[in-house]
């Protein structure tokens, strides 16, 4: 199965605040929020959903085609991801503008609050899918420049080419028509808990309405684990791996979608493919910054079998092997 993933390509700023956000709130002034957070660490790696997700695509062994537009300060990080199995001949390079930048700051709560900066993903809107129509068999249409999104996912119907919906970052910028046109017909929709209560905010659609729009619902749900829905059907909870350390958690939601993705593409059932996918969100969590993990098949089964048994890790293995 041949995936190719749109969405952002960015570097991403990365700062800890020793204490909790919610402690700085004042419910009856949130109206005048004026506040500023003394950091205490700042980390700068690689980022950007799209480019997060292909690679770990990428670390699991598949070759997936990156579509978006970076700076001409690419090409250290073009290099990086194609050493990770990426495809990158997709990826235009701007001749005006520095690749896009996130700056998120994460308390000791693990809440983050952050900020992005497009750059040159605002050209993103240049791009036409047209010609991936029979050279691929999923397009994830991840947050990007919402004009991009949009002509994205019209150009993929019209094309009759699949596609998975992944607004996250962008439901902010989402009106309620736009969040209609995103999601109706898609093969695939995620989103976080809080993602899916605001896309049915804006839709105007009831859970069960959103989920005949669609055909797979997958809800990441944090330490809970992830559950999927589908029309007619009753939901499959999937239940969160133990014993995990959390460093930061920018990228965990990208690298659950790397891990289902992946099993979707060997043919996996939907069951297997949200186990793995909490698997290498896990290892995303564990580090700072989104592609720092390392995925080792023997290891990875190996807490595949501690977190879902044997018969979860056996077929996984049967796939992703040394």
């Amino acid at each position: 199965m041949r995936l190719a993933i749109t969405g952002s390509i960015a570097t991403d700023h990365l700062m800890t605040f020793p204490g909790r956000f919610v402690d700085q709130l004042m419910p009856d002034k949130l109206d005048k929020i004026a506040l500023s957070f003394l950091v205490d660490t700042l980390e700068i790696k690689r980022g950007g959903v799209a480019a997060n997700i292909a690679f770990g695509l990428g670390c699991l062994g598949l070759r997936p085609l990156l579509v978006g537009t970076a700076g001409s300060d690419f090409a250290e990080y073009r290099d990086w991801l194609e050493r990770h199995g990426v495809d990158t001949s997709e990826v235009r390079e701007s001749v005006r503008q520095h690749t896009a930048r996130f700056v998120g700051t994460t308390d000791t709560d693990m809440n983050q609050i952050a900020s992005f900066y497009p750059g040159a993903m605002s050209e993103d809107r240049n791009i036409d899918l047209s010609d991936l129509r029979g050279r691929v068999d999923l397009v994830l249409i991840g947050a990007s420049d919402p004009d991009a999104m949009l002509a994205f996912t019209k150009q993929c119907v019209a094309n009759q080419i699949p596609f998975a919906a992944d607004t996250s970052w962008q439901l902010a910028r989402l009106d309620g028509d736009q969040v209609r046109t995103l999601m109706a017909g898609a093969d695939y929709l995620f989103c976080n808990e809080y993602e899916a209560t605001l896309t049915q905010h804006k839709s105007g659609w009831n859970p069960a309405e959103l989920t005949e729009q669609v055909g797979v619902q997958v809800t990441t749900l944090g330490g809970k684990g992830a559950r999927i829905d589908q029309a007619g059907q009753e939901p499959i909870f999937i239940p969160a791996v133990p014993g995990v350390e959390p460093a930061e958690p920018t990228g965990a939601g990208d690298a659950f979608r790397s891990g289902f993705l992946a099993a979707v593409s060997w043919g996996l059932s939907l069951e297997r493919a949200a186990q793995l996918g909490n698997i290498v969100a896990v290892h995303a969590l564990e580090s700072t910054g989104p592609q720092e993990y390392e995925l080792r098949p023997d290891a990875l089964t190996a807490r595949v079998a501690v977190a879902y048994g044997e018969e979860a890790a056996a077929e996984i293995a049967e796939y992703y092997k040394p």
